[in-house]
């Protein structure tokens, strides 16, 4: 035996020296750090298109795939396969895996052992599984075995002979792990959305009266996006087509002494020529920001577990620089957080000490459960206390939706948000991340808070919400604003609102200002659409009735009569606007574009009344129709439906 050999027997055998307690006490405490960071309201991060498996199977992959023939892969794996078995506990596991824990009743038995990547695959499961079954002994008794049967002649064809099996298991594997990674779906791991079923066809001799809310908020058009550019069809579920058409900025004619100008047009339905659009268009004014009152946020973020992913809290961080360069010197800034429990992080601090309120940023870590009762409650007791005569008091909550610690209903988060608004600190709310996004509960928390709900996913759209549209999100400019449209039975057979459906109203709900609408900000414009069908059309879906009530008005050619009510700021009173519908009022430049993304959104939700229209046909529509795009919004969706048209196929 060498010295080598013989230097390396006497450090084995030595005695263990003892601990240092130090030593001992500080890996203690950063064990215990790491376990109560990666405490969340879900399992762990899920994979997604931006971030990967990771792992050993993650390594060999690239070397695998960085390996040009079978010769190469072939001379490398044997010794790999050799090592990786025999001299890591991992491998250690595989040649005999662990007996299963007997439980005994009443006796909670320990864990399972940790696997050795968390996103499980057929390839690493087969992996496994072929080390294991070509390799199920010690080499040493295998080679006892061999030499007693007098098979081998020395113990470097023994040892030959064993690296064989697990050669031929990594060659056999390796077209598997070379091929292209699956894709992992996160839509629908736990995701909830508010949504209802598309709006039916209604009778207009039965049912003349449509009634609902406007809606400004665009969230579901990013949450499209998102799945789309991940290589998903989205869950027609998160579909809501009039977020999708309100996404865009739209040429409208703007108001001239008010708050808003109504605009209202009628063309022929891409879908079906013998039906009619009816184009509503809202422009609302832009007031003198330069002398607008100074503003209060309250930055309310969600630091628990669930957000410990890169696309979640920090992209959270850097959206928020983007809207800090936004602020005066004089606005002031909040932040609290919200985890296991709530806390504020930073007093209100004037937006001129811009590297104070980054620093306080930057120091937000995620871990823990999700007490949203406990944040939602501190920030609206730091947004009263900020809160001065004349000034502007918003509270903005970033998180993925996961509600969990005490207020978890959205109905009992409505009641709770509707009883806050009162006091005019609205509640805007930004998600972030997939797989566990609560879209039901953002939805209630941003139509009850009088605020907007919009989805970040990119820090593009990061510029568009908080730089490009934040006065439009921070300073209304008219509340509780409703539509109701009477059609005239005489022109018009049947009709149905598209979109919208969250949004509904009753009749009466109109008249009624006690009844919570949406909100218009400064400089915002908002769509609605209406498909009619004349009477007499062959489109026409019902039998008409033989027993018809008479007419009772002369109403000429209206097609109908549009009302608004709107709410100045603060205001307990509604003011309303009227505008007959003529069937001669000539299509706006910018509806051919709304009519696109309208045709878009029903073909994703598979509606029943767009049949003879496919994806290429809106494409075509939005590529006609795209007028003025500086900021490129207009040809994203353009690529958008050539993806869905390309998996749609699929």
């Amino acid at each position: 035996m060498t010295d080598d050999l013989n230097d390396l027997k006497q450090a084995l055998n030595a005695a263990t020296p003892d601990a240092d307690p130090a030593t001992k006490a500080a890996h203690l405490a950063l064990a215990q750090k790491n376990f109560d960071d990666l405490q969340g309201s879900r399992d762990g991060a899920r994979p997604i298109s931006s971030r990967p498996n990771r792992g050993f199977w993650t390594g060999a992959r690239k070397m695998l795939n960085s390996l040009t023939s079978r010769a190469a892969l072939t001379a490398t794996t044997a010794v790999v396969a050799v090592g990786f078995v025999m001299l890591t506990p991992m491998g250690n596991g595989l040649l005999h895996p662990p007996k299963p824990m007997r439980t005994e009743p009443g006796v909670v038995s320990a864990p399972e052992p940790v696997e050795l990547a968390r996103d499980e695959s057929p390839k690493s499961d087969g992996l496994a599984s072929g080390l294991t079954q070509e390799r199920t002994r010690e080499p040493a008794s295998d080679l006892a075995d061999a030499r007693s049967q007098g098979k081998v002649e020395n113990e470097a064809d023994a040892v030959s002979g064993l690296a064989a099996p697990a050669e031929q298991a990594f060659s056999t594997m390796a077209e598997q792990i070379i091929e292209p990674p699956m894709a992992l779906p996160y839509e629908g791991d736990s995701e909830a959305y508010a949504n209802e079923a598309a709006n039916p066809l209604q009778i207009t001799a039965e049912s003349p009266v449509s009634t609902f809310s406007i809606d400004v908020d665009t969230a579901s058009y990013s949450v499209i996006r998102n799945s789309l550019m991940n290589g998903q069809m989205p869950n027609p579920d998160a579909v809501r087509i009039e977020e999708m058409i309100n996404y865009f900025p739209y040429d409208y004619p703007a108001p001239v002494g008010a708050a808003f100008q109504p605009t209202v047009s009628v063309s022929t339905t891409p879908w079906n020529p013998d039906t009619r659009l009816v184009h509503i268009g809202i422009q609302g004014a832009m007031p003198d920001m330069e002398n607008r009152p100074p503003l209060n946020l309250v930055f309310l973020i969600d630091t628990s577990g669930s957000m410990n992913q890169p696309n979640k809290l920090p992209l959270l961080k850097q959206s928020f620089r983007l809207l800090l360069g936004q602020l005066r010197p004089l606005d002031q800034v909040s932040i609290v957080t919200y985890a296991g429990s709530a806390g504020q992080v930073l007093a209100p601090t004037n937006a001129s000490e811009r590297g104070t309120i980054l620093n306080a940023l930057e120091q937000l870590q995620s871990g823990g459960s999700t007490a949203g009762q406990a944040g939602l409650q501190q920030a609206y007791a730091a947004a009263a206390a900020m809160t001065e005569e004349g000034e502007v008091t918003r509270v903005i909550l970033a998180t993925d939706g996961d509600f969990n610690v005490g207020i978890s209903d959205p109905e009992a988060l409505k009641a709770y948000i509707a009883d806050k608004r009162d006091s005019g600190t609205y509640l805007s709310v930004l998600g972030f991340g997939r797989g566990n996004l609560d879209d039901a509960t953002m939805q209630a928390l941003a139509q009850n808070g009088n605020g907007q709900a919009a989805y970040i996913d990119t820090l593009a759209e990061a510029q568009k919400v908080l730089v490009d549209q934040l006065t439009g999100a921070l300073f209304p400019i008219a509340d509780d604003v409703k539509i109701q449209v009477e059609f005239n039975p005489a022109q018009i057979a049947e009709y149905r609102l598209i979109g919208y459906e969250t949004r509904a109203l009753r009749r009466e709900d109109f008249n009624n200002d006690a009844v919570d609408a949406g909100d218009i900000g400064a400089g915002h414009t908002v769509t609605a659409l209406y498909e009619v069908t004349p009477v007499g059309s062959p489109a026409q879906l019902s039998t008409p009735l033989r027993y018809q009530p008479a007419e009772t008005a002369d109403t000429g050619d209206e097609l109908g009569f549009l009302a608004l009510r709107y709410k100045a700021p603060g205001a307990s009173t509604s003011r309303l606007i009227e505008v007959p519908i003529m069937a001669d009022m000539a299509p706006l430049p910018d509806a051919g574009f709304a009519t696109a993304i309208a045709g878009f959104g029903q073909l994703l939700r598979g509606s029943d009344y767009v049949t003879n229209w496919s994806y290429q046909d809106a494409i075509a529509l939005a590529n006609r129709t795209k007028g003025d795009d500086p900021y490129g919004y207009r040809a994203e969706a353009i690529q958008l439906m050539r993806l869905a048209a390309s998996l749609s196929e699929n």
